[in-house]
């Protein structure tokens, strides 16, 4: 049974009488009329009495007219359906992401997001960048945000620099002289947390590096505990600018440069598999969303512009990357 002998059977109802039907369906009589006899031969009724003054239905022409027109409009609103998809206006994304993304960058990302695409149903899956990378490749996710890593089955888009800065309580001696050593921080102790993490390979590479080795007198695993024990004024931590953001405009924490020390960060990206091509529809419009919101200042709150300076990075970086390069770190 096809689509358009089912229009063909819903037109002449409604036009009453086959000339008619032909001529708003923009097809001649002949093959109009050869379509409704192959319906019928399919149906093995009759679905027309025909007369002189043009066509009635039969019996089975009303019981079936009502199934036909439903079918008519289900495909109607199919195809509406896959147009929505496409352009982004509605549909499902299940996206990925690493902890410290989906708490301190997707939330406003998502807001405006929602805001614009109401219709869109979203999804966000979270672990270490591990973990979402799994989920990559297995199709859990669509698109997702981690640190950059490599494998050869999936392709990336490069999103922004995420660096770790030194935070302490206002009160701080650190804080009050503007700066820190590493000895220094060695002698103070470190709050730090999750070991599974990039964040404290992050920490540990950079003192072992200098050749000195960290002191650390309390382990969490997560942030938010983190900046809770800072806030009281126990020890010092290397956390995310991003993660910090706000309790740094608030003035409730104090980021505290190390002099001896260069910038500590990870470059984050965004991952799709190999394989299923350029993103497109719904999966667009947010990465072209998330390219656009992540590094503004909006996102950051930094009152320094301290995480501020990708924004400008980011899109040449997409345009540089592109899907279907592979970036890798040594």
């Amino acid at each position: 049974m096809l689509i358009k002998q089912l229009e063909a059977f819903v037109e002449v109802v409604r036009r009453g009488t086959v000339s008619r039907a032909a001529e708003a369906l923009g097809v001649t009589q002949p093959a109009l009329t050869a379509r409704l006899h192959a319906l019928e031969r399919e149906l093995g009724q009759a679905l027309f009495a025909r007369s002189g003054r043009g066509v009635r239905l039969t019996d089975a022409g009303r019981v079936f007219l009502p199934h036909a027109e439903r079918a008519l409009l289900a495909i109607q609103d199919g195809r509406a359906s896959i147009a929505d998809l496409a352009s982004g206006r509605a549909g499902k994304l299940v996206i990925g992401a690493t902890g410290s993304v989906s708490s301190y960058v997707l939330p406003k990302v998502l807001k405006r997001f929602r805001t614009e695409h109401p219709r869109v149903e979203l999804t966000v899956r979270t672990g270490h960048s591990e973990q979402v990378l799994e989920l990559v490749l297995a199709e859990s996710v669509e698109l997702a945000i981690v640190r950059e890593l490599r494998h050869d089955d999936v392709s990336v888009t490069l999103l922004y620099d995420d660096e770790l800065t030194l935070v302490t309580h206002p009160s701080h001696p650190f804080a009050r002289r503007g700066s820190a050593r590493l000895a220094d921080v060695v002698a103070e102790g470190l709050v730090v947390f999750d070991r599974a993490s990039s964040y404290y390979e992050l920490t540990q590479a950079l003192f072992v590096g200098a050749g000195v080795p960290p002191r650390m007198i309390m382990e969490l695993d997560n942030f938010e505990a983190a900046k809770k024990m800072l806030e009281e004024g126990l020890g010092v931590a290397l956390l995310p600018v991003v993660a910090v953001a706000r309790e740094l405009e608030l003035g409730q924490l104090a980021s505290v440069p190390i002099v001896d020390a260069g910038p500590v960060h990870r470059r984050m990206v965004v991952i799709r598999r190999n394989d299923v091509g350029p993103p497109g529809g719904i999966a667009s419009v947010f990465l072209d969303l998330l390219l656009d919101m992540v590094g503004s200042r909006a996102l950051a709150g930094s009152p320094n512009g301290a995480a501020n300076g990708t924004a400008s990075g980011l899109m040449a970086g997409r345009s540089a990357a592109g899907w279907g390069r592979r970036v890798t770190v040594d």
